[in-house]
């Protein structure tokens, strides 16, 4: 007979038959998946992992298992391995039991067995098993349990299946919506998104690359500087005959019929003498900083003017007007770049050299230029130095701009872990 149907009734059914009926179902732990059924689990008690009772269908054949089983774990090797604990169906002993099947160090998990009428295993967990361990504890534990695949259902609201599993599926009618099992609820699989659902998006956007023709720009100059060229020497009418020679300098030593002393320069100590014509040092300025420090006084950090008068650093409203925002580009403080560096060495008036100081931190004055113009001070129309305490007021808006993408990346998260 070529065609064979079953079962019905008052008809003997086979073991073969039932199998090849029951397998369409697919094999696997009969349990939802954040179940404990046929979990591996371990405690560090020694080499043995422990399983969790459970139910199963391995084609077509069902296992049911209803105490912790126990299973012992190999001796370690001197190198790394990794052990698997499956279930094995086999026919010709009519039983499914929980074996270990022992890895190869250096090679992967051990193949598993899967004839279509043999020896037929489905694997619960890997067990890495580490370099002559004599424990096995939980982290050696890699979950890998395959579950009877839920199929699709159609239900309406009031008919939802009674005792769902994490991942069903199906179709509602009462609101034409497909939704899934999440373990504590029903949610949409598709819901539809609006504008103001959507969280962490940009109050504003960029303009997309674009061209405007040059008649549709307003403003635009009538004359331009030329561009940057080079001309001939031969091409320059009226060019001089004689320059005066280009910004040099010369050593010391490479200076012939030098004086061999030299009188002092103009200059005066009026506002530095005391009565008795003896150098004072200004407005107690030579006094260490611990002078009055177990006084009630206020301190203050202290300017130098450019004729060398001494003020406190103020930053009272009452000392200010016209106040208004001042923008600060957060890049162009990133841009900065700290140095260490040496000070160059000065010449005394005797002639003798006053050696710089070596090793100091901080930033170059040209470089910053660019960047933050108002942090440098300049002398003869040149660039002289930087104002290191305004660099505090310079970070304050990288500070904002990094606090706001915290925000936004902890909203996004938030959003994330809420649509898990």
């Amino acid at each position: 007979m070529a065609i064979t149907s079953y079962p019905f009734d008052d008809q003997a059914v086979t073991e073969s038959q039932w199998s090849r009926l029951i397998r369409e179902l697919s094999s696997g732990v009969v349990a939802s998946a954040d179940s404990a059924a046929f979990k591996v689990t371990a405690d560090s008690t020694g080499m043995n992992v422990k399983v969790q009772p459970g139910f199963a269908i391995l084609r077509g054949h069902a296992v049911h298992s209803t105490a912790v089983e126990t299973l012992t774990i190999e001796a370690a090797d001197t190198a790394a391995r990794t052990d698997a604990v499956v279930l094995r169906l086999d026919p010709a002993a009519n039983s499914i039991q929980l074996v270990v099947l022992k890895g190869t160090p250096g090679q992967p998990s051990p193949p598993l067995a899967q004839t279509d009428t043999g020896v037929f295993e489905t694997r619960l967990a890997w067990v890495s098993v580490g370099a002559s361990v004599t424990t096995v504890t939980a982290n050696n534990i890699t979950e890998s349990r395959q579950f009877v695949r839920t199929f699709t259902g159609t239900w309406w609201t009031s008919t939802r299946p009674a005792s769902p599993r994490l991942g069903d599926l199906g179709y509602n009618r009462s609101n034409s919506a497909w939704e899934f099992w999440t373990g504590t609820g029903w949610k949409d699989l598709a819901p539809s998104v609006t504008w103001a659902s959507i969280t962490g998006k940009p109050t504003v956007f960029a303009p997309s690359a674009h061209g405007h023709a040059w008649s549709e720009i307003s403003g635009k100059p009538s004359t331009f500087a030329p561009a940057s060229h080079a001309h001939n020497w031969a091409d320059i009418n009226s060019k001089p005959s004689l320059y005066p020679p280009s910004s040099h300098s010369h050593s010391w030593s490479s200076i012939t019929s030098k004086p061999s002393s030299f009188p002092p320069s103009t200059h005066y100590h009026s506002q530095y003498l005391t009565s008795g014509s003896t150098i004072s040092w200004a407005n107690g300025s030579k006094k260490p900083h611990n002078n009055s420090a177990s006084g009630s006084g206020t301190w203050y950090a202290v300017w130098v003017e450019g004729d060398g008068t001494f003020c406190r650093n103020t930053s009272s409203i009452r000392f200010k007007e016209n106040v208004r925002d001042f923008e600060v580009n957060p890049d162009d403080v990133l841009a900065l770049r700290p140095v260490i560096y040496d000070r160059k060495d000065q010449a005394r008036e005797d002639g003798t050299v006053k050696e710089g100081r070596k090793g100091e931190v901080g930033l170059i004055a040209e470089e910053v230029e660019p960047h933050l113009p108002w942090l440098v001070n300049y002398m003869n129309d040149e660039v002289d130095g930087l104002r290191y305490d305004l660099l505090g007021v310079a970070l304050v808006p990288v500070v904002q701009r990094q606090a706001a993408q915290i925000e936004a990346l902890s909203e996004r998260l938030a959003a994330l872990e809420a649509a898990a």
